[in-house]
Formats: structure tokens, C-alpha cells, sequence
């Protein structure tokens, strides 16, 4: 052969191919039957029920409602949710629900507060309430996300020898103010202070900083205005003055009257410094130092009220004074606070705080049919994306349930053991993993090892699977086997948890782009059995059944054929039993064919 000639193997691999279990380069190596996938609604309708039917023709034994978006959530009526369950009895289809994206922590990009985290809490146990609906008699898995706001984690990057490099900043939070904020992260090399970067050390300097600049300005404003008041003359003559019943005051007296007001006035500002101060300090120091607080406060107790109930007596200024001078001395002893903290610490603590409030809330209203909370990793690059971050807000959402039960118990309110909480946050909180979501942890420099790292870590939690392929990088999502998530080896590191759960198809940009359901190609990268068997044929061998020479029979009763002869009898010829009499030419008009 010369060049530039192929062989036919090179172009067709033959039909014998097709019958491998194996065959198709979609394929992905791990079989799964069909009964275990599902496929979600479009998150733009809320006409679920009309959505839901149609998915049904598709084969798929799951289907999800993808509320994910809070208005087209707040638009589905009830009365669709009820109807829903009357569907699923009937045709024995399982569906769980995608809530709305709330924000469980409170933040969003202007910042924490505790407001928004409460009605974060309160819309998505609307969500637990609602879905409920769909499944009253048994545990409907309703996934949230754990995090939705845009701020990055702290996710080293990979280098290309696999070493992680250091983080360059990282985001901190004013915890009393909500504020959010961008520091870079130092190294070190002055003597006592040399070390690598590292997020705690950079925000304990922030905090010894912030509080040694404060006592020294609440000290030099103290000291301006003791400097005018502890004139002892000053304090006479301004008292003398003060009995005067008319006011014309000599100019020595207007003088005097002229700096007592100013070292009044530098006083106060510093008292009403110390006392916020003390609030910052009262809440944010160890509990060791928190009792010489209470001490302290216990001394100036009376001193305290009686300046509140006469602010402008000479009296009440020098008791500031007093106050001062005591309250300067305690609060350079303390701890400084830790007013400023690791952003991704603290959104971890209030996030835990509003999945175990919601878990206990739809235990003590569902009890046994609770709807199970499961939380998912959303796109990797924002905070709590990985394994390690999911596992971390499970468990300690887990031991907050726990913790929030017993105290119900005590207060006379759920009558439930410790032993039977465990149980109940066991099964009621959760995880749905995303396998597209963490394999976007390659435009890190991230590897397949890695990727299975982090499935390992939330393995045993694993409640519900999201499945979605892309190749790292955008938020795509595609059927499995079109882009690079090491699927095969995900699932197997997922062992038994992942094979009983429910497995959902998200192939958003399926949809947008090739317009068809992602099913049969999901069950084409499963290899799926064809048959209701666990042998083949398999859908992965379904391309190769078909890959022939052969094109077919072509059109069949092409619409020529009617618009020629009409739709029945009688256009037919005489022949044939028709009225139409046979023309010249035709191979019924009785002349021999030329």
C-alpha cells in the first residue's frame, strides 16, 4: 500500500467489536444498573408535575425537582407537590428534591449578619416543609448546597511536580462587624517572628495590633483629659464657679472653664471608648479571663449608675475618671480579642449552626419521616467545595443535633435518648456528592489520586450522587464519559454507599446544546444491561449493534406515495382494484415495457 492509503481496521473496527462487554469509548467501565439513575426537571419551570410525566417516558426509575432557583421554587404550587406524590405511587417512581441556593452561613458579598443567616434557615426549612409534601410517609433526600456565596477557599494551588504552593492570601472576617476582608500572607524573617505563611498567625497579629492601637488611643485620649481634670485648682475654681447664680466669669475663670470642659470632654469620649472595649473583650476572651471582668464590673457597679443618672456633674466626671484608670489597667492584662477570624472558620460554624437548627426542627415536626438533609460540594474553587470541607460540616452539624436534643430533652421538650440522636443525625444528615463539581479541582492543578482523595474522606456519608462530566475547568455539564471525571474509580471508592444511592443526571449543557435527554448516553457510559438482567446485551454495545454497511430500507410510505394515490383505495389502479384507469407508460397500462 502507499502512502496516504488506509486499511480498512484503521478507519472500521468491525462488527465483532460490538460484541465485548467493553465496547465504546464511552464507556466507563464501572456498570451500573438502570433502576439506580435519574434525571432532574428543568430548574426554569415550575410546572414540575408537567415535567416530571415527561421524564417518565424516558425509563428513569428517579426523578429530581430542581428548585434551585428561590423564585421558580416560590412559584411551584403546592397543589403540584401533593400531586406528585399520587404520581409516584403510581408509577413507583422515587423523587427527591434540589432546594433553593441559600446561603446557609449568613454571608453574602457585603458581609455576615445574623439576619441573613436566620432567613437563609428559615427558607430552606420552607424547602424541608414543602418537600415533605412529595413523600409524606417517608425520608425524601432534599439537598442544599453548603456554601453559595463566590468567595474562593483556601485551596493550594498544585505545582507541576505535585508540590502544593503556598497560599499568597487568604479572606478574614470582623466578627463584629460582619466586614469582610482580603489580607495577604507574609513570611517572616525578623528574629522571634521568622516562619512560613500561615492564615493564624497573620490574623493573631491582626487582632494584637488592632487591640494595642486601641488601648494606646483610649489611653492618650484619658491622659489629655486627666491632665486638665486632676487640676486640683481647676476642679475648685469650677466648682465655685458652678454655685455663681450669674455667670459673668473673670477671664481666668473663662480659661479655667474653657480646659475643664475640654479634659471633660476627652474623658468621656474615653470612657464611652472603654466601654466598648470591654463589650469587644467580655465576649471574645477565654472564660478564665472572662471571670476578672465580672469582677471589675461588680467594683464599678455603683459608680457606673450614678453616672448614668447624672452625666454633666462634676461629680460624674471624675468618677470616669476613677473608672478609667481601674478599667485601662485590667484590659492591658487581658488576652487581646480575637475580634478578626479566618473567614472560611467562622462561615463553617454558622453554616453548622443552621443545618443542625433545620435537621432538629424537621425531626421534632416529622419525626421518623423527616426528609434527610443532604448537603452537597458545590463548584470546587469557592469555600467548602472538597471532601475534607463536607466531612467537616457533617459531623459537627451531627454533634450540634446531638448536642441541641439532649438540651430540648432537658427543657422539657423532645423525649429522646442520647443514643437515639446519634442515630437520627446519622440518618437524617448527609452528603450528595457531585462528581463534577470536585473534579473541577484540576484547574488547581489537582490529579485523579486527588480527586479519589477527597471522595474517600466523605465516602461513609453519602447519602445521594449528582452526575455530571466536564474536563476541570468550567462549570459544564455534560452525560458521564464525555469529559475527564474518573468516574470508575470514584464509584468504587465510593464502595456500597455509592452503589445503593440515588445517582441523578445534572447535564445542564446537554440540553442547551444538543437538545435531547442525557439518559441513554448515561446509560451507554454505565454500561448498562438492555434487559432487566444483569447480563448483556448492554447499552454500551448499542452503537456497535448498528454499525454496518447496511443504510437501511430508506422512507418508508414516503408522503409522495399519498399525495400520489391519496390515503386509500380508490386513486389506486384499475388493476389493483382501484377507479384509476392505467395511463401509457405506465406499468399498468397493458403495453409491454420498453
Amino acid at each position: 500500500m502507499g502512502k496516504g492509503d488506509y486499511k480498512i481496521s484503521d478507519i472500521y473496527q468491525g462488527g465483532y467489536s460490538s460484541l465485548s462487554p467493553k465496547y465504546g469509548d464511552v464507556f466507563t467501565g464501572y456498570r451500573m444498573n438502570p433502576s439506580s439513575f435519574g434525571m432532574t426537571t428543568d430548574p426554569r419551570t415550575a410546572n414540575v408535575l408537567q415535567d416530571v410525566s415527561s421524564k417518565l417516558s424516558a425509563g428513569a426509575k428517579h426523578i429530581e425537582v430542581s428548585a434551585v432557583t428561590p423564585q421558580v421554587f416560590e412559584s411551584i404550587p403546592d397543589q403540584q407537590l401533593k400531586e406528585l406524590n399520587r404520581l409516584s405511587k403510581l408509577t413507583g417512581v422515587d423523587i427527591s428534591m434540589h432546594g433553593p441556593i441559600a446561603e446557609p452561613s449568613g454571608l453574602s458579598d457585603r458581609g455576615f449578619s445574623e439576619t441573613q443567616r436566620e432567613a437563609a434557615e428559615r427558607q430552606m426549612f420552607s424547602a424541608i416543609k414543602r418537600g415533605h409534601e412529595i413523600n409524606p410517609n417517608g425520608n425524601i433526600p432534599i439537598t442544599f448546597h453548603s456554601s453559595a456565596v463566590p468567595f474562593a477557599g483556601n485551596i493550594p494551588q498544585k505545582g507541576e511536580k505535585g508540590d502544593l504552593k503556598e497560599l499568597e492570601e487568604t479572606m478574614i472576617i470582623n466578627t463584629q462587624t460582619g466586614s469582610i476582608h482580603k489580607i495577604p500572607l507574609k513570611e517572616r524573617f525578623f528574629p522571634g517572628e521568622e516562619g512560613k505563611k500561615d492564615i493564624h498567625v497573620e490574623i493573631k497579629k491582626i487582632n494584637d495590633e488592632q487591640w494595642t492601637e486601641n488601648l494606646d488611643q483610649l489611653r492618650a485620649h484619658a491622659e489629655v483629659g486627666k491632665e486638665a481634670i486632676d487640676n486640683s485648682m481647676a476642679t475648685k475654681i469650677i466648682s465655685e464657679m458652678e454655685k455663681k447664680e450669674n455667670k459673668n466669669w473673670s477671664k481666668e475663670e473663662e480659661q479655667m472653664r474653657t480646659l475643664y470642659n475640654k479634659g471633660a470632654l476627652y474623658l468621656n469620649s474615653s470612657y464611652n471608648s472603654l466601654q466598648q472595649l470591654f463589650d469587644v473583650a467580655y465576649q471574645r476572651v477565654p472564660d478564665a479571663e472572662k471571670q476578672k471582668i465580672q469582677n471589675f464590673f461588680k467594683e464599678v457597679d455603683d459608680k457606673a449608675r450614678k453616672i448614668k443618672e447624672d452625666t454633666k456633674s462634676i461629680e460624674s466626671v471624675q468618677l470616669r475618671k476613677e473608672i478609667i484608670d481601674q478599667g485601662v489597667e485590667l484590659l492591658k492584662d487581658l488576652s487581646a480579642p480575637q475580634t478578626y477570624a479566618n473567614l472560611e472558620d467562622f462561615s463553617k460554624e454558622k453554616t453548622v449552626e443552621t443545618f443542625s437548627n433545620i435537621a432538629l426542627k424537621s425531626y421534632k415536626e416529622f419525626k421518623d419521616n423527616s426528609p434527610i438533609i443532604s448537603i452537597e460540594n458545590p463548584p470546587a474553587g469557592v469555600i467548602f467545595s472538597t471532601g475534607e470541607d463536607l466531612k467537616s460540616i457533617v459531623e459537627k452539624s451531627r454533634e450540634k443535633f446531638v448536642e441541641k436534643a439532649i438540651k430540648s430533652k432537658a427543657e422539657g421538650g423532645l423525649a429522646i435518648s442520647e443514643d437515639e440522636a446519634k442515630k437520627q443525625a446519622d440518618k437524617l444528615l448527609g452528603v450528595t456528592w457531585d462528581v463534577g463539581h470536585i473534579n473541577m479541582l484540576r484547574k488547581f492543578g489537582y490529579e485523579n489520586k486527588d480527586l479519589i482523595a477527597q471522595t474517600e474522606k466523605v465516602a461513609p456519608m453519602v447519602k445521594h450522587i449528582h452526575l455530571s462530566d466536564n474536563f476541570g475547568f468550567e462549570h459544564t455539564e455534560l452525560p458521564m464519559g464525555m469529559g475527564n471525571v474518573p468516574i470508575k474509580e470514584i464509584m468504587e471508592k465510593l464502595g456500597k454507599n455509592g452503589f445503593d444511592a440515588r445517582k441523578i443526571v445534572e447535564a445542564s449543557a446537554w440540553w442547551e446544546h444538543f437538545k435531547s435527554p442525557p439518559f441513554k448516553e448515561t446509560l451507554e457510559a454505565f454500561g448498562s444491561p438492555i434487559y432487566g438482567m444483569t447480563m448483556g446485551p448492554y447499552w454500551n454495545q448499542g452503537p456497535g449493534f448498528q454499525q454496518n454497511y447496511f443504510s437501511g430500507y430508506g422512507m418508508m410510505l414516503p408522503q409522495v406515495n399519498y399525495e400520489t394515490f391519496g390515503a386509500g383505495f380508490s386513486r389506486l389502479p384499475s388493476e389493483l382494484g382501484g377507479q384509476r384507469q392505467g395511463t401509457e407508460g405506465s406499468r399498468m397500462s397493458g403495453k409491454g415495457m420498453e
